[in-house]
Formats: C-alpha cells, structure tokens, sequence
C-alpha cells in the first residue's frame, strides 16, 4: 500500500507533513566540506544559513488535520503562506532539529511555536521521522505537529502560581520555616501503639523526648523575613545557628507543641521566645500549621513567626509603670496595697516593716525648684533599691515623701541590720551631694504574735512621725 495514497494520512487526528530535506542534506555536505564540524555553534553565529536551510525545506503533503488546524483551504493555500506558519521565534529550536540529522540521527523531537494563517499562537510538539530508505538523501521525512497549547498553557499557568507562590513565601513580612516532622509524628505514633494515654506525663518523666523530636525536624526553607529577624545574612549561616535561635527557653515552648500534636490540633499558635544571632531577644507568635495533604505524614509543615517584641515591650512596659513609680523606680502605691493584701491572706507568722518620710521635701521644692526636689527622690529610689536588692523585701513609694519596705519574714535583728543599711548608704550617698544632703526619718517595726498586718504597718507608721516631729523639734532649736 502506497503510504502516500493511504486513508491513514489523510485521516490521522493530528497534522501531518511529509516534507523533502534534501537540499538541506546538499548544504550539509557543503558545510563539511567547507570544515564545519559545529552545526549548532556554525548556525547560532550564522543566522542567516539557519533561514536559508529552513528555505530549502519542501513541503510535498500534509494531511486533512493539517489543513484543519492551521485554518488553511488546502494544501497550495497553506504552502504559499508557510512565512505566517513558521516564524523567528522557532528557528532556535529549529537549529537543534538541524542538528539531529547532521549527527546522523533519523529521529528527533521538539517544543515549538507555530502559528494559524489567521494568527492564532499554537504551541506544538513536533515529532520527525526520516522514512526507511531515505537516509542517505533526507528526501522524505515525516513530520508531526501535535497543538499541546492547552497543556502549555497549563503549564505556564501552573508554573506562574507557582512563582506567585515562592514570592509570596520568601517576601513575606512574616518570617516563614517550611519543616519536615514526619520523624516527629512517627515518635508520637509509637508512643500511640505502646500505649501512652497520659502524654504530659510522660514528658514529666522522659525530659529527653522533646530535644530527640527538636532534633528530628528538618528545616527545609525559610524566607528573607526569617534572615532579617534573626539578623542572618544567608541561610547556611542560619541554618547553622539555629542552637543560638531556640534556646532553652523554646525547649518549654516546643513541649507544649508537642502536647496540642498529640491531641491532633496539627494548627495552633501561641507566643515564644527566639534570639538573633547577635543575641538580641526575639518576642514571637508562632503559628503552626500542616500543610494539605500532607495531615497523615507531616512532612510539610509551616512555621509562622510574627515579631512581637515591640508589642511585649509595650505591655511590660505598661505592666511596669502600673506597679512602679517612674521617678524613683520603686513599687507605687497600687503595688503595695496588691502586696499587702496578699501578705494578709498568706497569713505569715513573721513580717517586719519600716515607713520612711524624706525631711524638707517641701521647703527644697519651694526654695531649689521641683527639679532638685526630684534629684533628691531619685537619689532615694536608688538608696532603697540597692537595700532591697537579692532579698524578697520589696520598697514603694506611697506618696510624694513617704516610702514603705514590708520585709515578710524578716525578725527584728533583721530590720535593724536593714536600717543600719539605709543609713550608711544614705551617708554614702551625702559625701557625694554635700549641698543638697538627703535626710530621712524612719520607724520599723516587727509583728507580735497576735497582730494583725495593718496594726503593724499602723504601729510601724507611727514610730515614723514620732522621728519626724523629733526631727522638726530638733530643726527648730537649732
């Protein structure tokens, strides 16, 4: 049977062309003469050749889908028309299929662009056969142009999610940690099979589980984000330092993970504690997610972490200025009525106290400006702060002059050597600030047996005044 004259061609479901390279083979064998040894590298630096070779090719048939797919009227339209077929932008890949027959080959494949003569981009899959018997000459080659433009494009398009995808994840303001915890879950798993019910319990008892599962994860990617907040220039050097990130602190914070993955809560959140590399803290809200797809196994996870310092910083911030005064550094008085009230319900058996009034507060401000008066209470705040400082004794500053410090605890040897404290720094201090000397007035004292907490500070509050009058009288004859 004639293939030429048969059915099969004419009915094939993609195009067919049965083409005549002969004169390309005529050129080859010029070029070889001339000492071309290089197709690819001759045609590259020769474009011109590279058109004039594709020139020389001779279309002698095509089929009914040929003519169908490149909208052609038949055979003598589409020929007269090839210019609008074959364009520019395939000769690259053209030089490749060159290049096959020049090796010898009788077979090869590409990806090109073609077009419709009314101008419709086809991306085809061209596939050439050179017919037995005419290897020697290349007279009769056939060709496939397969139109794969509806899986080109879904590739393209997949291959832009894809990128939207990746840039999205490394330019994230979010530091992001792509993870594989499937030797985790396979831990957790085995536990299950043994098992296990009680899983805090087992933590309590294993301290060890939570530093094998933090050394079986595997950190796949992280973004620009996570270089920035960690101060990391690249991510080998992250990678390597991720000892200096987690410290001891995430052990305590990763065994909570652990529990709420035991549970099967594979996305939940919750605040930590990361440093930079340059040993700055990192206040975080992790939140912690399995990917789709991957809820039986684990091996894709995401680890968000959004930086929260700033924020942490602000409520200690206000949490400190809610217990503490700002210009001497001590306790306020908000503080102190929380603290008396828990020592009451504690119900301890031994607790000292001592008031302390500064003398003159009033005439300095009047005569030297509040400026001095503040100094003055600021030299006070640090005086108390160092008596107080590697105890459980606390200080507060309860009004403009008045300070308490409870001593729970604390007999009365104990307050007395306090006291000794205060005036030998005080004295200190005064060498230092002879013009403008701090003077205070002090009572303490320690409960009795049935005594009451407020009794004591009243008792304690009275002896105060009591120096204090002596203070004034002693002023007044001078």
């Amino acid at each position: 049977m004639n293939f030429l004259d048969s059915s099969i061609f004419d009915l094939a479901p993609i195009p067919m062309w049965l083409e005549d390279f002969s004169k390309v083979k005529a050129l080859f064998d010029e070029w070889r003469a001339q000492g071309v040894t290089d197709l690819v590298k001759f045609l590259t630096q020769h474009p011109e050749k590279l058109i004039h070779s594709s020139q020389q090719i001779q279309v002698l048939k095509v089929n009914q889908k040929t003519l169908e797919v490149f909208q052609a009227q038949d055979q003598d339209h589409l020929c007269q028309h090839l210019d609008l077929i074959f364009k520019e932008e395939m000769l690259q890949s053209h030089i490749y299929e060159l290049a096959a027959l020049w090796e010898g080959k009788t077979e090869f494949s590409s990806t090109n662009i073609n077009y419709t003569l009314t101008g419709v981009r086809l991306d085809v899959q061209v596939r050439a056969t050179v017919l037995p018997g005419f290897e020697h000459d290349l007279s009769r080659v056939l060709l496939t142009t397969e139109d794969i433009t509806a899986y080109q494009n879904a590739r393209r398009l997949e291959e832009k999610n894809r990128q939207l995808a990746q840039s999205m994840f490394m330019y994230s303001p979010t530091s992001l940690w792509v993870e594989d915890f499937s030797r985790v879950k396979e831990r957790i798993d085995q536990l299950k099979a043994l098992g296990i019910e009680d899983f805090r319990t087992f933590l309590d008892v294993h301290h060890d589980f939570v530093q094998q599962c933090i050394e079986n994860i595997v950190i796949l990617d992280v973004n620009q984000a996570t270089l920035d907040l960690f101060k990391a220039p690249n991510k080998d050097i992250l990678l390597k330092n991720t000892h200096k990130i987690f410290s001891q602190e995430m052990n305590n914070t990763f065994r909570e993970q652990l529990i709420e993955l035991w549970k099967g809560n594979i996305h939940h959140q919750r605040e930590a504690v990361n440093y930079a590399l340059d040993g700055t803290i990192r206040n975080v809200l992790l939140q912690f997610t399995v990917f789709p797809g991957y809820e039986h196994n684990w091996k894709l996870v995401q680890v968000a972490l959004t930086d929260i310092t700033a924020r942490k910083k602000a409520e200690n911030y206000l949490e400190y200025l809610g217990k503490h005064d700002v210009l001497t550094k001590l306790f306020n008085r908000s503080f102190f009525n929380e603290e008396v009230n828990r020592l009451q319900r504690s119900h301890l058996s031994l607790i000292s106290c001592m008031f302390l009034d500064l003398n003159g507060l009033k005439e300095i401000n009047d005569t030297l400006g509040h400026d001095t008066g503040d100094d003055i209470l600021r030299r006070v705040g640090v005086i108390l702060n160092q008596v107080i400082l590697d105890t459980k004794f606390t200080a507060s500053r309860v009004g403009g002059d008045e300070f308490v410090i409870l001593m729970p605890n604390a007999n009365k040897e104990v307050a007395q050597s306090l006291l000794h404290t205060i005036h030998e720094l005080v004295s200190l201090d005064n060498q230092f600030h002879s013009s403008r000397p701090i003077s205070l007035s002090i009572g303490h004292a320690t409960n009795f047996a049935d005594e009451t907490l407020e009794q004591l500070l009243k008792r304690a509050d009275q002896k105060m005044y009591l120096n204090k009058k002596h203070f004034y009288q002693q002023s007044v004859n001078a």
